[in-house]
């Protein structure tokens, strides 16, 4: 129920579908000759692309979430990575049968270079969204593996869930299949963005990892006045950023995390 909510949820809170709605209840209200208050929500409507493309609006709210944990120095060889699901275009890669990786392609990437620096680190997948195919059954885990496989990873290096939809569940299915030993070092990599998410529900299952942050959509805190370099890109980290503090929060209220906002 909580999973069904929490896209509902999502999609009615998006910015830009917010901006749609807003801009059909401003011609609808036009259209009934109510023009002060269609006026009025139009002007609303335009703000938003306005703002998210012209202002720091667009970049800020990622920026808080992308530097709130820095990139860790590995001193030492990690024991494993857990590589979370998201980097998949899992549609469009079961209609074209072939591996297609979406704009978060850096969590595949990173994760071969990491196999390749580190011969005997752990590589986990963390993905679900399983469908039934004439293949059999596939799932974002599927494909990423198929892809660190053609980047040269030894198949036998890689271990994978194919069980959860949600970041909660992938903190849950990642404990029952990993199990990590005291004294293990284990990286947590995910879109960085995403990350204070990642580790706050993978702490309430006990998995203390390293945060491994990718995935980079901002130049950061370092730069709070820099804007977008398109209406469509500030759009896109507008509803990017929505859907992860709609997250944190939803998470927190509903008690699958104790912080709002992890530190590190």
């Amino acid at each position: 129920m909580f999973f069904y909510l929490s896209k509902l949820v999502d999609t009615l809170i998006l910015p830009s579908n917010v901006m749609v709605a807003l801009g059909l209840l401003a011609a609808l209200l036009l259209v009934l000759r109510w023009r002060r208050t269609g006026f009025a929500i139009g002007a609303l409507a335009l703000a938003i692309p306005f703002a998210a493309g012209f202002t720091p609006l667009g970049n800020l709210p990622v920026a808080i979430l992308e530097d709130r944990f820095p990139a860790p120095d590995l001193s030492e060889p990690p024991t494993g990575v857990v590589m979370l699901g998201g980097a998949v275009d899992l549609h469009l890669a079961i209609s074209r049968d072939r591996v297609i990786l979406n704009d978060a392609a850096e969590r595949v990437t990173e994760t071969a270079a990491l196999a390749n620096r580190y011969p005997t680190m752990r590589i986990f997948l963390s993905g679900g969204w399983s469908f039934d195919t004439d293949k059999g059954r596939v799932s974002e885990s599927y494909f990423a593996r198929e892809a660190l496989i053609g980047m040269g990873v030894a198949p036998e290096r890689i271990e994978m869930e194919e069980n959860s939809r949600t970041t909660f569940e992938n903190a849950v299915e990642t404990k029952k299949a990993v199990t990590p030993k005291p004294g293990e070092r284990w990286l947590l990599l995910t879109s960085a963005s995403h990350m204070p998410r990642s580790v706050a529900v993978f702490r309430e299952q006990g998995l203390d990892f390293i945060p491994y942050p990718v995935d980079y959509r901002t130049r950061g805190l370092s730069h709070p006045l820099n804007r977008p370099r398109s209406t469509a890109v500030g759009l896109a980290n507008l509803d990017l950023a929505a859907h992860e503090w709609i997250g944190l929060f939803g998470y927190w209220l509903s008690g699958r995390t104790k912080t709002l906002l992890p530190a590190p």
